[in-house]
């Protein structure tokens, strides 16, 4: 590739959400047409509105899997949280051969080529998703780090992972607890990429924030994440579950 070449290389900065349907060769075995049936309707009824609903794009799908875009960390993580929530909420009623998701969100540097996205970020939130556990999320430490205080969740530390094909470790966090985010004041809209000071080079058609919107102000309160250290992620679900319930606690006592 010539130097011309490199320069009409375009570029942005995105969260990247990367997801799969857990167990989806079984599934299929089981029951083909059916399996393929009911993610034709989940992708329909849930899926798509969702990403629609909180400023994604679906940059493509697989068999069982999906990539999408978004200019916001905020507005991913709310999107993956609904997601799951809804699709938590479908299984309730099915005892059998329930279809269940794996999501992960990373942000970083993509290459644009037509509507598809490729590079490095776009890898490690693949990586991530392969990560959680069916029903769960988990993402990088830049999603954490970029969300915290705007989304009342738990983010439970895994340590640096070495991800297949990624050069450099990556800190992973997983959401722990029941996936649901508090719903924010409807005067503030969840701060872009862009808005956080992040020049965005040839950014999708995303609505742009209004004049003193995407910031928590002094008027406002912050809503706190809680980051539980990676010296406490045990794994043993059980024993995280009572780690979890004691943290929290902890917090009420304080408070």
């Amino acid at each position: 590739m010539n130097t011309g070449e490199r320069e009409r290389t375009e570029r942005r900065l995105a969260a990247i959400l990367a997801a799969d349907v857990a167990g989806y060769s079984r599934l299929i075995g089981a029951d083909e047409e059916g399996t393929l049936d009911r993610l034709k309707a989940i992708r329909a009824e849930l899926i798509d509105p969702r990403i629609a609903e909180h400023r994604g794009r679906i940059v493509k799908t697989t068999g069982d899997g999906l990539l999408a875009e978004f200019a916001s960390v905020v507005d991913a993580l709310r999107c993956a949280t609904d997601w799951q929530r809804g699709m938590a909420e479908r299984n309730a009623a099915t005892s059998d051969n329930r279809i269940e998701f794996r999501i992960g969100i990373n942000v970083g540097d993509v290459v644009v080529e037509d509507s598809d996205i490729f590079g490095d970020g776009v890898n490690v939130a693949a990586r991530l998703e392969a990560l959680a556990e069916p029903g769960g999320i988990c993402v990088s430490a830049g999603v954490q780090e970029n969300s915290a205080g705007r989304l009342d969740l738990t983010f439970e530390g895994m340590g640096e992972q070495s991800l297949k094909n990624i050069a450099r470790p990556v800190r992973v966090y997983r959401i722990a607890g029941p996936l649901a985010s508090r719903p924010q004041s409807p005067h503030l809209s969840p701060p872009s990429l862009a808005a956080e000071g992040v020049s965005i080079a040839g950014a999708p058609n995303y609505p742009p924030p209004h004049a003193g919107e995407g910031r928590v102000g002094a008027n406002e309160p912050l809503i706190t994440s809680t980051v539980i250290s990676d010296a406490s992620f045990l794994r043993n679900r059980e024993q995280r579950e009572l780690s979890l319930s004691g943290l929290r606690l902890a917090m009420g006592e304080t408070a």
